[in-house]
């Protein structure tokens, strides 16, 4: 087994858990992350200038900017100030210097914390087979090396091509170009390991896999349902519109486990009134449901709403959008008479009057947004899950109105934008057809490795190169043992970034390290200053441009990067003109119109301020489902070129546990984002100076013999296989019997590799049964 990470705790200390999210804590916070790794001035422009209209994309959430106002001087929360600090460093670097102090194995003793805290990466790097460190290369010699390691290969499939959300529209379309060109579609991302089941579910139920909504439907909602999100923690800034709608009278429900600070109340640090008053209260209804039973409570409230149209007929349901805009509702209907609500509620470990109380809030509006992130979409029946969400939104004709929809909350800034522009395992004929018409070339059109697909490929040795494009892949897949184990079988692994992590740590024979800029870094091309763009997650495609002095002279852009070495590979055989491409992005932005649909005049659009919203047809109440025939609409000869919505029946699953096993969830602290450390508190939830550790309620610490603060360790099974997370601190908490929750990337080891989401195949990091013993 190999050594991922230290297992030394750092001095666990327990407060109770705060009442309101923000405000000055949150203030202090974002000045001390930022003063503590640039000086004044360059931390200062920074913070001016982040999410800004004439500015640069966050790096961290993929939370949309407000498309009207935005504030002059704090367009940003937390978690944004963290992640900019992170990226602006310049009191320290983790240039050469530092990979002559350490050897490769002496850096892995490190945490990632502390891995982190070395500063930007400033040269290209290579540990070569048999070196026991990291020593400088040559940005030619290092894209020659990786050139010729590619076309040494028997076939282009042999190699991994991976994407993280980070990304831009510019970098992620040139990059899914070179890969094509060179031959395969092996080109998994962090998709594949968080929202993949949203896009599945609602590509196959309205047509589209993004959120039906924009920015302004929150102020204008009647009910906001959250659905497995910390908005608090993973996405602050959602809860300005959050507040927003609740000074306009809408009802809050959030539906969690854990109720989370960041829905209890809101102080809006840039409100007057909420630091002198006190902030908002957000949560009206909080249902705190067992894990992975979200499906079983949206099939109660389906069967209750029904029950409610008998009482007051045709002011419940929709039925004028039903028989228009849908089909397969009969079917839907007929198969919740298996259920009862009593069943059901017990399935969640509710009451029937807790599901009602929340059916009053929905009974008589149209208007209501549900909302959901990875607590819904790491399951094994999470497709099933996310596509009753639809059936519920559907019931009541709350998709294509103002104030309603389907509101997926991405995780990563631009992992939208990416997929958009071609970054999939499974493309479409028709964009690969657009490729051939543009460029020449015939695309490969079998279906390539997602990101566990990729990860069983490498540890067969059927794939011997990995290329990652940002990101930290190892801490981010699940089974975090076999993916080292995978990655060390490779002849190549190389990896573009900006800090120091454990992906560079745990390498193939050869390793490379490619440092790139930042977005809050100057990209200085052949032509001048450049911008790039991003997608929000609500569709809105705006300009991204850095203006910080890079923290060192040998630091490439992504696209310069990607231009280089698609000329190294391919060489004669592409008549792509990437120097071009890569000193002039509008030429890029050219290519990108004339292919990807949405983008018609994307260098003059994306120029104005705020950007562009994208196509989207569920808006317009045009569902584009790729399983409704023409014929299907004879009924309705008016709309007979429209396809229809799609209601869904899906088997809420039990998750029987025995007498000493628990269900457990992964979790973000408040001090990290997805993989990245920024310290090691989370004083949201009172856990102060310690990651490891697992929450679960009293009655279980009691029932199997433990203690509070006990150290244990967590054993998963799964296939005749136990995995091991060692050395964990109990800690009491709200969380409903039998189940428990833990930090990751720590206790990704649990998860097994095959152990996926039906469809989407995404890992089920929020369903992982497990033991607990006590560590020896």
């Amino acid at each position: 087994m190999n050594k991922i990470a230290p297992e030394n705790f750092t001095g666990l200390r327990i407060s109770e858990p705060k009442d309101t999210a923000a405000g000055m804590p949150a203030i202090l916070e974002s000045v001390r992350f930022i003063f503590s790794n640039a000086d004044v001035v360059r931390g200062t422009k920074a913070l001016l200038k982040l999410n800004q209209k004439d500015g640069y994309d966050c790096p961290s959430c993929a939370w949309p900017d407000p498309d009207g106002h935005r504030s002059p001087i704090a367009e940003y929360c937390e978690s944004g100030a963290k992640a900019v600090a992170d990226e602006i460093v310049t009191k320290h670097t983790a240039g050469p210097v530092l990979f002559q102090r350490y050897s490769v194995e002496e850096l892995r003793q490190k945490s990632d914390l502390w891995l982190g805290q070395q500063g930007r990466l400033t040269q290209p790097m290579i540990v070569r087979p048999g070196a026991t460190h990291y020593e400088p290369i040559d940005w030619k010699d290092a894209f020659q090396l990786i050139g010729d390691q590619l076309n040494g290969l028997q076939s282009p499939d042999e190699a991994i091509f991976y994407t993280s959300g980070r990304t831009s529209n510019e970098a992620a379309f040139l990059y899914q170009l070179f890969v094509r060109m060179y031959g395969t579609n092996n080109l998994p991302d962090c998709s594949n390991m968080c929202h993949e089941s949203t896009s599945v579910a609602l590509a196959e139920t309205i047509g589209l896999g993004k959120a039906s909504i924009v920015y302004d439907d929150f102020e204008k909602a009647d009910v906001i349902m959250i659905m497995g999100q910390n908005p608090g923690t993973n996405a602050p800034r959602m809860m300005t519109p959050l507040e927003a709608a609740k000074r306009n009278g809408a009802t809050i429900i959030a539906v969690n486990p854990l109720f989370e600070t960041g829905l209890k109340a809101f102080v809006n640090p840039q409100s007057p009134r909420d630091m002198l008053l006190g902030g908002q209260k957000l949560t009206d209804i909080f249902v705190q449901i067992k894990i992975n039973t979200d499906m079983a409570f949206l099939k109660a409230i389906c069967i209750l709403l029904l029950e409610e149209e008998k009482k007051a007929p045709g002011k419940v349901i929709d039925w004028p959008f039903i028989k228009q805009y849908t089909k397969e509702h009969e079917r839907f209907i007929e198969s919740l008479s298996n259920y009862t609500v009593e069943d059901l509620a017990k399935q969640c470990g509710l009451t029937v009057e807790k599901i009602q109380e929340v059916v009053d809030k929905l009974k008589y509006t149209q208007k209501i947004i549900i909302c959901w992130a990875m607590g819904l979409t790491q399951h094994r029946d999470s497709v099933q899950t996310i596509q009753e969400v639809i059936n519920l939104l559907l019931l009541k004709g709350s998709i294509g109105i103002e104030g309603g929809g389907a509101a997926p909350i991405r995780g990563h800034s631009n992992v939208q934008g990416d997929r958009t522009m071609g970054i999939w395992e499974k493309p479409k004929p028709e964009f690969l057809d657009k490729l051939k018409e543009v460029f020449g070339f015939e695309p490969p059109r079998e279906e390539g490795h997602g990101t566990v697909d990729a990860v069983k490929a490498m540890h067969e040795g059927r794939a011997t190169v990995f290329f990652g494009m940002g990101g930290n892949f190892l801490m981010a897949v699940s089974d975090t043992n076999y993916t080292a184990d995978a990655l060390q079988k490779c002849d190549l692994t190389v990896q573009v970034s900006t800090k120091l992590n454990r992906s560079h740590l745990i390498h193939g024979k050869t390793a490379i390290i490619l440092p790139c800029l930042g977005r809050s870094d100057q990209d200085k091309q052949a032509t001048g200053e450049q911008f790039v763009t991003t997608e929000g997650t609500t569709g809105v495609v705006q300009q991204s441009k850095g203006m910080l002095e890079p923290v060192s002279e040998h630091l490439k852009s992504e696209p310069a990067i990607i231009a280089a070495l698609a000329k190294a590979t391919l060489g004669e055989k592409s008549t792509v003109n990437w120097d071009q491409l890569a000193g002039n992005y509008d030429h890029i932005r050219d290519l990108i119109e004339k292919v990807v649909p949405g983008f018609e005049k994307y260098n003059e659009r994306v120029r104005h301020p705020g950007g562009f919203y994208l196509p989207n047809g569920p808006r317009e109440r045009r569902f584009p489902t790729t399983n409704v025939k023409e014929s299907d609409d004879q009924n309705n000869p008016g709309r007979s070129q429209q396809n229809r919505a799609i209601f869904t029946i899906n088997v809420p699953q039990e998750h029987p546990l025995k007498e000493n096993e628990l269900l457990l969830m992964t979790i973000r602290s408040h001090d990290q984002f997805n993989t990245t450390i920024y310290g090691m508190n989370d004083r949201y939830r009172g856990v102060h100076n310690e990651r490891r550790v697992i929450f679960m309620n009293q009655k279980d610490i009691t029932r199997l013999g433990l203690k509070v603060q006990q150290v244990v360790d967590m054993h998963s099974h799964y296939g005749g296989v136990t995995r091991t997370a060692a050395r964990f601190i109990v800690v009491s908490y709200d969380i409903p019997a039998g189940n428990a929750a833990a930090y990751y990337p720590e206790t990704n080891v649990l998860v097994p590799i095959e152990n996926v989401a039906e469809k989407s195949l995404t890992p089920t990091s929020k369903s992982i049964i497990i033991t607990v013993t006590e560590s020896k």
